[in-house]
């Protein structure tokens, strides 16, 4: 059992005694206060201030309050989902399937970093140094000189060549492959995950540098190991998109320096991963004049509006119970449109298969969407050609009338930008509309069935 000892501890200069003294040494008196003080071990590796530094709980109102020194990672897109930028201090999880650019992404923030911070370790666990120093050839420019390379496994070693090195940025590559000698336990087990998590959130927090850590997924994408690894660090990043597409999305779904809603967009190509800076047009290159079934849609994304093509296909079923397929919308999310399709728009669906499709893979949480998805499977139902021209938006309740969205009036620009000239919005957003773009027909609308109407 630890031991415990009292000293007195003066309320305005700090000074600590064994005893009792009416006058502290700074001149004020009546100042010394008990404390109780428990003898902590020096080495005691779970604590989370240095070893050896003694802690006291401070008055909120003590505490300086100001914004913390963000680090420019060189990539605006990677600087929009952060939160213009690293926070110095914070650990950032990023997770992705194997193969759709982690390593990449990381590599080249890290020799934008080491070109403009100084020295920026990157730890291995997975490849070795020359696999990582064939990819910085490739994707990486400029010079190289303060980025350093450590294939090791072992947390007590990279903790020492850590302080060693005293990096500006330290990457771990990846989580599941480091152990540590306290645990007796496999690389990537429950234990090991959380015990090296907390020994680079000490390396983050004690040395007010921001650490980067890799983490593998799941079959079903999620993180792979410990719940807790996610709520020690400040940050959560997911990297999402398809393998055989070019476009990758990273979103955050933890952000404690900034919103959740921000999304970066890259391209995938021989030299890297290059950030796309108009993301709807890539998102509505294959949308065709005149075509069955697709709707041009929108929705808002942290700071900007995202225009998106909604594809939806009808067919009869030949056997059994008609088939439900969405991909990039909740399907339980279709069902309910579907439902109302039925009920408030006469469209029998009782016999027929029906797809929906999100153009790019995106998978839009707005409910914004819900006008369109409605719209693109009436429009493959009775075969109505669709305009290209032409943007829908709206969420759709259950007595088949349209509910308001939010940001409605900057989607209308970004949509006048792409060169829409026609947009049907819920009747509420259209009465708060104070500056509409010339060259663009508004079209309020109340209810599904006015919107079908009006296409």
């Amino acid at each position: 059992m630890k031991k415990a000892k009292t000293v007195y501890v003066c309320q305005e200069c700090g000074y600590e005694s064994p005893k009792w003294q009416g006058q502290c040494i700074c001149g004020k008196w009546n100042t010394m206060i008990e404390e109780t003080v428990v003898e902590i071990k020096e080495d005691d590796s779970r604590r989370r201030a240095p070893s050896g530094e003694k802690t006291r709980a401070s008055k909120l109102s003590d505490i300086k309050s100001g914004n913390k020194t963000r680090i420019d990672t060189g990539i605006g897109e990677l600087n929009r989902v952060l939160g213009s930028g690293m926070v110095k201090g914070s650990l950032t999880l990023i997770s992705g399937e194997p193969g759709i650019g982690k390593s990449t992404l990381i590599i080249q923030a890290a020799a934008k970093i080491a070109e403009n911070y100084g020295r920026v370790l990157y730890v291995t666990g997975e490849e070795s140094a020359e696999q990582i120093k064939m990819r910085a050839d490739r994707v990486c420019k400029g010079e190289l000189e303060n980025l350093y390379l450590l294939a090791e496994t072992n947390m007590e070693i990279i903790t020492q060549v850590q302080e060693e090195l005293n990096p500006a940025f330290l990457i771990i590559d990846s989580i599941q492959t480091m152990y540590t000698d306290a645990m007796e336990s496999a690389p990537g087990s429950v234990s090991q995950v959380r015990a090296c998590g907390n020994v680079l959130m000490r390396i983050g927090k004690g040395k007010d540098i921001p650490v980067f850590i890799v983490a593998h997924v799941t079959k079903n994408g999620d993180l792979a190991g410990p719940k807790i690894i996610e709520h020690l660090v400040d940050c959560v990043l997911n990297f999402t998109g398809e393998r055989n597409q070019e476009l990758r999305i990273l979103r955050s779904y933890k952000n404690r320096f900034g919103t959740t809603s921000e999304i970066g967009a890259f391209e995938m190509t021989e030299e890297g991963l290059t950030e796309v800076q108009n993301l709807s047009k890539s998102f509505l290159e294959g949308l065709e004049d005149g075509a069955e079934g697709a709707v041009a849609t929108a929705v808002y994304e942290g700071t900007r509006p995202l225009l998106l093509e909604v594809q939806a296909l009808t067919s009869p079923t030949n056997i059994g119970f008609a088939r439900r397929t969405a991909i990039g919308v909740e399907l339980s999310r279709l069902n309910m449109l579907l439902a109302v399709l039925e009920r408030k728009a006469g469209l029998s669906l009782i016999n027929q298969d029906v797809y929906v499709n999100i153009v790019g893979g995106l998978k839009p949480d707005s409910t914004s969407i819900d006008l369109a998805v409605a719209l693109a499977i009436y429009s493959t139902c009775k075969g109505i050609r669709g305009s290209s021209k032409t943007l829908a938006l709206g969420e759709i309740g259950l007595t088949g009338d349209l509910r308001s969205v939010q940001n409605a009036d900057k989607i209308v620009k970004e949509a006048a930008r792409m060169g829409f000239t026609k947009v049907i919005l819920p009747q509420k957003n259209t009465a708060r509309l104070n500056d509409r773009p010339s060259g663009i027909t508004i079209v309020g609308v109340n209810s599904l069935k006015e919107a079908i109407q009006s296409i």
